[in-house]
């Protein structure tokens, strides 16, 4: 994706592969660093502290940091260890464990030697194969974007479709074009007036600050809004279609996104609107059929509830980026980072293989061959 006129891939190889090279998303939106991770503890502190988020993001960055613990000690001991530090670092996106447990099958019954070089082509297989998924789910989601259009009444052809999501599920969540923006990029693209609702996104605010930030990067005409403003937008028939990622999607067609998307989903089906989860295959966690009940849920600082991060006003673009303080001293708080949307909530789910109802035998039918 382009920033300021320059071809970005969230994460990329550095010094023939002996460094990774990550944007810092804890930076954005009000600056665009880069940071290079040359170790295992690097890039374990990077997943851990959501400098890279994103579920499919997460994966490709954990077996990267896979290789860069072999560069130093390509052990059975050693890949163990490194294994079980990675996967530790984010307990809900189940991505990042089907990305360790890929790169250390290869690995494992290799030479010593070998397994270094194994595991950087292995994971740089595991990028590109996320960008190709990602964009199928683009053209199968603009496909139902077309329908939907077409299908509004003559007073509304030819005005934005108006599309609501929650979270980032952009490219900056993957290693490009993203998920679930990944079919309003296309839409954008080929002409299809498209207009998106951006949530806030709290606690972490990654729609104010991820999502508007991609946006507006590519010229898509987006206007944000607070988390609870999308029931009201949809009562009010301002909402075509509601679209957001996934961080674990059970057999039986549950999903697992950021806190509030629940929410969504109860007001999406109580007004009548489409509401669709892009998610690639390595999303799917085949093991589980009830995702409230067997889904882990990351509960994550309580300071990220208590506190909010950004630009202090100050009359000019270069304004200092602090934390500020929103509640009183010595509140409580509590933080699960997601919440599971039952399946019978889910009009469809949009894979890079197709769409398919958000059922066992729906995914069962276009992962026949998995």
């Amino acid at each position: 994706m382009n920033i300021d006129g320059k071809a970005w891939r969230t994460i990329w190889l550095e010094q023939g592969g002996r460094s990774v090279g990550v944007i810092d998303q804890t930076r954005l939106p009000h600056a665009f660093e880069t940071r290079s991770l040359a170790s295992l503890d690097q890039a374990a502190e990077a997943i851990a502290t959501m400098v890279v988020r994103g579920a499919p993001l997460i994966g490709v960055t954990g077996a990267y940091g896979l290789m860069l613990a072999l560069q130093v000690d390509p052990s059975d001991r050693a890949l163990a260890a490194a294994f079980e530090q990675l996967l530790a670092t984010r307990p809900t996106a189940v991505n990042l464990q089907w990305a360790l447990e890929r790169v250390r099958a290869l690995v494992a019954p290799l030479p010593a030697a070998e397994r270094a070089g194994a595991a950087q082509a292995e994971a740089a297989a595991i990028a590109e194969e996320d960008v190709a998924m990602a964009e199928a789910i683009g053209e199968h989601g603009l496909a139902l974007f077309r329908e939907i259009a077409a299908r509004r009444p003559a007073a509304r052809q030819g005005q934005p479709l108006n599309v609501l999501t929650h979270c980032n599920a952009g490219w900056l969540a993957t290693v490009d074009w993203g998920t679930a923006l990944a079919p309003i990029y296309k839409a954008h693209r080929a002409g299809l007036p498209i207009h998106v609702w951006v949530d806030e996104t709290r606690p972490r605010n990654q729609g104010a600050s991820l999502t508007a930030y991609e946006l507006g990067r590519e010229g898509v005409p987006h206007t944000l809004i607070a988390d609870n403003a999308g029931g009201h937008l949809m009562q009010h028939g301002q909402v075509d279609a509601v679209i957001v990622g996934t961080d674990r999607t059970t057999r039986s067609g549950d999903v697992c996104n950021k806190i509030g998307t629940y929410l969504k989903a109860l007001a999406a089906h109580d007004n009548g609107v489409p509401f669709y989860v892009a998610l690639p295959a390595s999303t799917i966690d085949w093991s589980l059929h009830d995702g409230v009940a067997e889904i882990p849920i990351e509960a994550r600082s309580w300071q990220e509830v208590t506190h909010i991060q950004g630009r202090i006003a100050s009359g000019s673009a270069t304004g200092e980026i602090a934390s500020v303080q929103l509640s009183p001293d010595g509140t409580a708080a509590f933080n699960p980072a997601f919440d599971v949307t039952p399946a019978r909530l889910v009009t469809a789910l949009i894979t890079e293989r197709g769409v398919a109802p958000a059922t066992e035998a729906g995914l069962q039918k276009l992962y026949a061959a998995v």
